[in-house]
């Protein structure tokens, strides 16, 4: 089998800080194929971001990096040690959550997807002009030439991402890292920008890395997803397990939070109770231990390893939702009267901390 063009093992980073070192991602693993779409989910927070922005080494300095990337059988982090300015936005490239404080607001649109074309490829000034023109209608903004001359502020939110997009692309990638792309938008152009990332990936036969907080963005436009909590990936699966067949109990109350056009009007939503946990010098224990219904006293002693199922998916808990293991744990908790959610280990968690 050929090697995966993305390949992440025991990723972890942390920054220094006066009140202590936060574990912002710790022992993240995964790889991505040729052509594949891998979309990481979690609350904010999680650790998704800064994943991305290591892998496009965008962090300060005063992060603390350990773990192996690789990119095509190369060392990324011996890349960004070279100083090989070109990898970056030719080989990867990442479409940023907030197209307003991605774009220059003193710079025509067309122009800064120009600068790209010119300082990556060596185009002149007329010819990366002509080339910003035609991928500003490749990824669907009407009169082209017409936008091309606008600024940010002149184009509403909806544009404005695409004009993102089509800088992103311009350099061809292999691989598109989309963080929250859809964030500032209304839900019907959510729809229209995420159909024109997977035409033209299908089209150019590009690897993506999909960020996301919404499930729904999710499901049925990735191959495979990985669902983060306090900066690990708790469950990974391809998209149809995930979705069938999930076995965190972070995994499972994310989707029991989801709305269902199949409730009735008005029906409550079944939200997960409690908040992340606090990431700086973080207990040795389940993180999810203090919001979870399965939840037993071993959970908050112990971090769970990552167990396999069938295939490839994986997931890290100690009584996994939809098991007879998980029931028999939910089901003594309710014999104790408790319903919380997991709420009532919460005073217990603390003292473990």
């Amino acid at each position: 089998m050929a090697e995966p063009l993305l390949t992440v093992r025991d990723l972890s980073v942390r920054f220094p800080t006066t009140r202590g070192v936060v574990q912002a991602v710790n022992g993240v693993e995964f790889d991505l194929e040729e052509g594949q779409t891998i979309g990481i989910v979690g609350e904010s927070g999680s650790g998704k971001s800064v994943t991305a922005k290591t892998l496009m080494n965008l962090l300060p300095r005063s992060a603390e990096i350990e773990g192996e990337v690789t990119f095509d059988g190369r060392d990324v982090r011996e890349i960004a040690a070279k100083g090989e300015d070109h990898f970056w936005g030719v080989q990867m490239t990442m479409v940023f959550q907030d197209p307003m404080t991605s774009l220059n607001p003193v710079k025509r649109c067309g122009e800064q997807i120009a600068e790209t074309l010119r300082y990556h490829l060596g185009h002149d000034k007329k010819k990366a002009i002509s080339e910003s023109i035609d991928l500003l209608e490749r990824v669907g903004i009407p009169e082209p030439a017409k936008r091309e001359r606008q600024y940010p502020h002149e184009l509403s939110g909806g544009l404005r991402q695409r004009v993102v997009i089509a800088m992103a692309l311009a350099c061809q990638p292999r691989l598109l890292i989309a963080d929250e792309p859809t964030t500032a938008v209304d839900v019907t152009v959510q729809k229209l920008l995420l159909d024109l990332l997977d035409d033209l990936r299908k089209e150019r036969q590009m690897s993506m890395i999909l960020i996301t907080h919404d499930l729904g963005v999710a499901r049925g436009r990735c191959d495979e997803v990985a669902v983060m909590y306090a900066g690990r990936i708790v469950e990974r699966a391809d998209s149809h397990t995930l979705f069938s067949d999930s076995r965190h109990p972070y995994t499972d109350a994310l989707l029991r939070s989801i709305p269902r056009i199949e409730q009735p009007s008005h029906t409550r939503l079944d939200p997960i109770p409690g908040r992340p946990p606090e990431l700086i010098n973080p207990p040795v224990r389940c993180a999810y231990a203090p919001r979870c219904r399965f939840a037993q006293r071993n959970c908050l002693e112990e971090i769970p390893d990552v167990s396999g199922v069938v295939g490839m998916h994986s997931f890290a808990c100690h009584y996994p939702a939809n098991t007879e293991r998980g029931e028999a744990a939910l089901q003594s908790n309710l014999d104790r009267g408790e319903t919380a959610g997991g709420l009532h280990l919460h005073a217990v968690a603390e003292g473990a901390s």
